[in-house]
């Protein structure tokens, strides 16, 4: 990949969620999945992310407790 083709990790994050949702077009995707392949650090924000929301789907509809929902909110803030 040259250059001006890669994508830097603050645009990976910024453009995460809309990754793992499928809402991005062809180019930005493959810059993102690259990157991925490229970034343990990325990688491993991805991943964490991606069974997360695979775990949430699996949850009866019940509200987490607040000391669960704080441990998340820092988790994710800490990256």
């Amino acid at each position: 990949m040259t250059e001006p083709d890669r994508i830097r990790c603050e645009e990976v994050v910024a453009h995460l969620l809309e990754f793992l949702d499928g809402e991005i077009d062809a180019g930005p995707r493959e810059r993102i999945e690259q990157h991925l392949a490229e970034c343990r650090g990325c990688y491993s924000r991805a991943e964490f992310e991606r069974v997360l929301r695979q775990r949430l789907r699996t949850l009866d509809d019940v509200s987490p407790p607040d000391s669960l929902r704080r441990r998340l909110k820092s988790l994710l803030d800490a990256f």
